[in-house]
């Protein structure tokens, strides 16, 4: 290779990496405790009413951590353990006081063809394991392809949503409305169908279906200020979003996307197209986010009615900085602590982080002192 060529090498490299880098400024307002140690995937956590935590680690266990121990839960989802797939999400039905539902998603092989595809499981916790078992939904066909499970859970007036990924399949999953994946859905808290779900007059069509043409959502929460529930999904190269979640809406993928192939090739030149949602936001170069919490609580200052977003890729905590419903300003919190894949705000008003290879950490705003 002569001289020339090399030179012109390295400038393709330098190039590549500087796009590469996010820009975004650190924070350092803050430092964050560990409240659990030693968790490989903590893919999601919810408190119970005592403040105790249940964990989802991704290879299948569930944890109880109470009184600075760990009990591991019997009687778990079977779990599909393959790339992105495993014990994912896990929520508390908004009256669980009562019935003691709580919700799960995960990569399930259940139903006929190899392979798994994602699934949502309700069930009750007694003497340290799961009971009373019921799957709600599993998507089909199974497919043994290893990427975009999706999946997070959130409730809204009284009704289940859920998230699946296009499960590797993007141009025939997220546009059709009679294949799963690539989709948001919304269920009854006990798996029926609503009546007034969107496409339960479109033929063929998968009934629980609420919005479509996602790629691989894997934050969702309700907007406390507004009540509308928000997801954010990963892009391809670039062209991670925010966005809204309405009723029968398209949201684009991959007809529409601000990002393009992990070669660089181009996906499609459209980055808008009448019928289609925009995002609210997006990412370029991807951040590849994962876990979402908006601050709600006056322990964080002028944070509050902020949203974080977790970052795989950097490694950061994104505090993303609102105004008239818009992205307007983001900062790195807990910048280099790790993959960031799960982010809630606990019921003391602090905000919990899990992070892959370290655990839960809680993150607090000002200067630690150190005397």
């Amino acid at each position: 290779m002569t001289s020339k060529n090399i030179q012109f090498l390295i400038l393709i490299i330098v190039s590549f990496l500087a796009c590469a880098q996010d820009k975004n400024p650190v924070n350092n307002d803050h430092y964050h405790e560990i409240v659990v140690t030693e968790l490989n995937n903590p893919w999601g956590f919810a408190f119970l009413p005592d403040g105790s935590m249940l964990i989802n680690e991704k290879d299948g266990r569930i944890i109880h951590f109470k009184d600075n121990k760990k009990t591991e839960i019997a009687n778990p989802p079977d779990i599909y353990l393959r790339g992105q797939g495993g014990l994912l999400d896990i929520e508390l039905h908004p009256d669980y006081k009562t019935n003691g539902w709580i919700y799960f998603s995960y990569a399930s092989s259940t139903g006929t063809g190899d392979g798994g595809n994602t699934a949502i499981m309700r069930a009750k916790l007694k003497d340290n394991a799961l009971v009373d078992k019921q799957v709600l939904y599993k998507a089909t066909p199974n497919t043994t392809k290893g990427q975009h499970f999706g999946s997070r859970i959130v409730f809204k007036d009284g009704y289940l949503f859920f998230t699946i990924g296009d499960r590797g399949n993007r141009d025939e999953n997220p546009q059709d409305l009679t294949r799963d994946g690539g989709k948001v859905y919304r269920l009854h808290d006990d798996g029926r169908i609503p009546e007034d779900n969107p496409f339960v007059d479109t033929k063929n069509a998968k009934t629980a279906i609420w919005s479509y043409g996602h790629r691989n959502p894997q934050g969702m929460k309700i907007n406390p200020s507004t009540g509308d529930i928000w997801t954010h999904e990963h892009g391809p190269r670039g062209g991670d979003e925010i966005n809204i979640i309405k009723k029968a809406a398209n949201y684009g993928w991959p007809i529409i996307t601000y990002g393009k192939n992990y070669s660089g090739t181009t996906i499609t030149d459209q980055t808008e197209k009448e019928g289609m949602e925009q995002p609210l936001h997006y990412w370029d170069p991807s951040i590849a986010p994962s876990g979402m919490a908006f601050i709600s609580s006056d322990k964080y200052a002028d944070w509050k009615g902020s949203v974080l977003i977790g970052s795989l890729k950097f490694q950061y905590l994104d505090l993303c900085t609102l105004k008239n419903g818009k992205v307007v300003k983001e900062q790195r919190l807990l910048d280099g602590l790790g993959r960031v894949r799960s982010v809630e705000q606990g019921p003391d008003g602090y905000i919990y982080v899990g992070i892959e290879n370290l655990g839960i950490v809680k993150l607090i705003r000002g200067q630690k002192n150190e005397n």
